[in-house]
């Protein structure tokens, strides 16, 4: 039986979230986290029709703070990540679609202030593995780049 190729990506590349409005944010490939995460403030969790649920707000656009959205996500769980630099934190964790180029998987994303971060968003090496994804550290953007994302907004 023949193997389907797995598809090679960059060590950044443009995503879309569709189900939380988010038509580009740029994601660094991690390869060193095992969850992928996003950023988020003003984060607060709300019951409805008995269903947990968690609203945050974004700047989706790295280095900026001029657009902001709001999300709601259904919250799946709550864990201790251990950061890269040794601190452990509470995190609410999201499952949600994401769209690089024509691939659309389904990843896990934890909610984290990223604000003093470059990227709103790290893909990490779960997603990376349920996709069947492979990482070329010399390239970027190999599915597709984004231009001008701030119009999309």
């Amino acid at each position: 039986m023949a193997r389907k190729p797995k598809t090679i990506i960059g060590w950044e590349e443009w995503c879309e979230l569709p189900d939380l409005g988010l038509p580009a944010i740029k994601a660094k490939i991690d390869t060193g986290a095992k969850t992928s995460a996003i950023h988020a403030f003003d984060i607060e969790t709300f019951t409805e029709d008995g269903n947990k649920f968690v609203r945050f707000k974004i700047h989706p656009i790295q280095g900026s703070r001029r657009i902001k959205r709001e999300c709601v996500a259904p919250l799946i769980d709550q864990r201790t990540i251990t950061s890269s630099n040794g601190e452990r934190e509470k995190r609410y964790v999201i499952l949600t679609p994401i769209i690089m180029g024509s691939l659309r998987i389904k990843a896990e994303l934890t909610l984290t202030s990223r604000h003093k971060m470059r990227f709103r968003m790290l893909l990490g090496r779960e997603a990376l593995r349920k996709a069947k994804l492979v990482v070329d550290p010399s390239k970027t953007f190999l599915l597709g780049k984004t231009k001008s994302p701030e119009t999309l907004y």
